[in-house]
């Protein structure tokens, strides 16, 4: 079994050994995945009741108004929740073992599943700050992911 410090230095460069595929985009998802090529995270708001949400809609969540209307949130929260992966035979994270996958809840309000990157796993906590960092996949788009703020 290999030490904390051996998986830390396995993880610091198994960041950039997670090969993301481009996401499959469709009308109501292009906002958001074109934002996170661009280094923004584009979430949605309700014109008609003011929630924000997550997934990307073509109606309200909460609602079912099509006042929708994208904005560039700040791209800071905390950890909801978070899994340390340590076995994944998946080609592009395989590579990676062990990384954190977490729920993110946004300060706006709507969680995102996304990864935990930039310190060792061990040292991520339920409560921990992160802000918004993005991979760039081609054709200019991009996935979040979090890093500590």
């Amino acid at each position: 079994m290999a030490s904390r410090s051996e998986a830390s230095e396995k993880n610091a460069s198994a960041e950039t050994t997670i090969q993301y595929a481009a996401p499959a985009i469709d009308w109501e998802t292009r906002g958001y995945w074109e934002g996170a090529g661009r280094g923004e995270l584009v979430l949605q708001r309700c014109g008609d009741c003011g929630v924000v949400q997550h997934r990307p809609r073509g109606v309200c969540a909460t609602c079912l108004s099509n006042s929708i209307e994208h904005f560039v949130a700040s791209g800071l929260g905390h950890v909801h929740t978070f899994s340390i992966v340590r076995q994944n035979q998946m080609p592009g994270f395989r590579e990676a073992v062990p990384y954190v996958i977490a729920y993110i809840e946004l300060d706006e309000g709507p969680q995102i599943l996304s990864n935990v990157v930039g310190c060792d796993p061990e040292s991520v906590e339920i409560g921990m700050r992160v802000k918004a960092d993005f991979v760039r996949t081609g054709d200019e788009l991009g996935v979040p992911r979090f890093v500590p703020a």
